[in-house]
């Protein structure tokens, strides 16, 4: 059985997954190269040589994951789109075939009575706009230029004319955070680039293509618009200056850079303490991008797994070009006491309750609603030997951080949904198919199915809440 929490009438319950995770046919139906496709065929880049291009094959076995959904109860489903199915060389010509299959999956969805919540943008930036091939019609660089930011547009406007009308909720980004500086500062996730003014570019020119996405899509009529975001709770590892220095300097990167110009239409007072000559020396910044980034939204996705622990270090390269891929001196330390994930995360479900207080003592008014809308664990799962999967760890984590969020929302925070992740184990990227986030299992050697302990207790709690 669940623990009834209670949720206020119209909360929204439910799972979210993303497009090169799941869905598979890598190179079928006129599906473009993304730059998550070259990566993990690098060698060296990804656990075990793993790749996307089966995965869960999600493309071919929607209805049987629908029917999961309509199983478990979900309200609504997140799910993303891939860029490169839909444009497959970033800019130029509509692969109708792509724009066919995520019609089918959103009139499954609807006729199961599952609301779509699509993501427009879930890292799988088209190869072309990161390298184009010879000859070819795209300008290349990536997020490190304005231009990929204007194909975001362009892209936004073809999928929203032909899914505006049954998608009522839409993301824009999920995550710029690591795909500007685990993408082009550390170099774990594609295009695995290692440089520091290149990673401060694609931050702001993912802002930027939000506010052209957002445009695009309020010129189309939709109903709901808002942008995901991975916040932290970042706590210092002791009292000191220095490491509360480091803190701030954490919250600039992995927080400030993206909430103030969104929320408050601001630069973070605190970049130049941060990243020094690297952001006093842009030039990729334009008169009118602040309010092009700061139009309203409908909501704001937060997504939350654990707190990070802060302690000062020093720079650990001589290049000043590389200080934002040296993680700004600061390194995460162990929360002492804390249960960890499979991820080796650190399990402390009253600062996720710390952090939307926080958000809504910052931004007061300015906060719109939000969405939880990715929330889970990893955990060393085990098949029993009569098929299931008793993943008690993940149930108490789903438990404890569900009641987290609902004493946020006893303080005053206004938080309309929460979506699991993940419905399904999936390609975990730099970690390829090690780790386990779904509430359904699958067999990658057979693709078959099997809804763990944690999808049976989420289903009860769904259930409960509906009365």
């Amino acid at each position: 059985m669940s623990d009834h929490l209670g949720f206020p009438p119209g909360f929204v319950l439910g799972a979210a997954t993303a497009s090169y995770q799941i869905e598979g046919a890598a190179r079928e139906d006129g599906r473009g190269p993304s730059i998550w496709d070259t990566y993990s065929h690098t060698p060296g880049l990804v656990a075990n040589g793993d790749t996307g291009d089966v995965a869960c094959d999600h493309y071919h076995r929607y209805r049987e994951d629908v029917a999961l959904l309509r199983g478990l109860g979900v309200g609504s489903y997140r799910f993303s789109i891939a860029w490169p199915r839909i444009v497959p060389d970033g800019t130029g010509p509509v692969n109708q075939k792509g724009l066919d299959f995520y019609s089918r999956l959103v009139d499954e969805l609807l006729a199961a009575g599952i609301e779509p919540a699509a993501t427009l943008y879930h890292w799988d930036l088209p190869q072309a706009l990161e390298t184009p091939s010879e000859g070819g019609s795209a300008a290349g660089r990536g997020w490190r230029v304005r231009e990929t930011a204007e194909r975001f547009a362009e892209y936004t406007a073809v999928v929203a004319e032909h899914l505006g009308d049954r998608v009522p909720r839409w993301i824009t980004l999920n995550e710029p955070w690591c795909s500007a500086f685990l993408g082009y500062s550390v170099g774990r996730h594609a295009p695995g680039a290692k440089e520091g003014r290149g990673a401060l570019a694609a931050a702001h020119h993912l802002l930027v293509g939000h506010g052209l996405a957002v445009r695009a899509l309020r010129a189309a009529g939709v109903r709901e618009v808002g942008i995901t975001l991975n916040l932290d709770r970042n706590l210092p590892a002791t009292g000191s200056p220095a490491d509360l220095a480091a803190v701030v300097r954490a919250d600039t990167q992995h927080n400030l850079v993206w909430t103030e110009p969104l929320l408050a239409g601001r630069y973070p007072d605190t970049e130049e303490e941060t990243w020094g000559e690297l952001i006093s020396g842009q030039d990729f910044r334009r008169e009118g991008d602040l309010e092009l980034i700061s139009q309203p939204l409908d909501f704001l996705g937060v997504n939350y797994y654990r707190p990070v622990v802060v302690a000062d270090a020093p720079y650990r390269e001589s290049d000043p070009d590389r200080r934002v891929a040296t993680d700004n001196r600061y390194q995460e330390v162990p929360l002492a006491g804390a249960r960890r994930t499979a991820m080796g995360w650190p399990v402390a479900p009253a600062t996720f309750t710390d952090l939307l207080v926080s958000l809504k003592e910052r931004y007061g008014d300015a906060l719109p609603p939000l969405h939880i809308t990715e929330n889970g664990s990893a955990e060393e799962d085990e098949v029993s030997p009569d098929g299931a999967v008793h993943d008690t760890d993940r149930v108490a984590y789903l438990r404890d951080h569900l009641g987290a969020l609902r004493a946020a929302m006893d303080a005053g925070v206004d938080v309309r949904g929460y979506y699991v992740w993940s419905l399904l184990d999936n390609f975990e990227w730099a970690f390829g198919y090690d780790k386990r986030f779904g509430i359904v299992r699958v067999d990658y050697d057979t693709q078959r199915r099997t809804p763990k302990d944690s999808y049976h207790w989420y289903r009860s709690l769904i259930a409960a809440q509906r009365g």
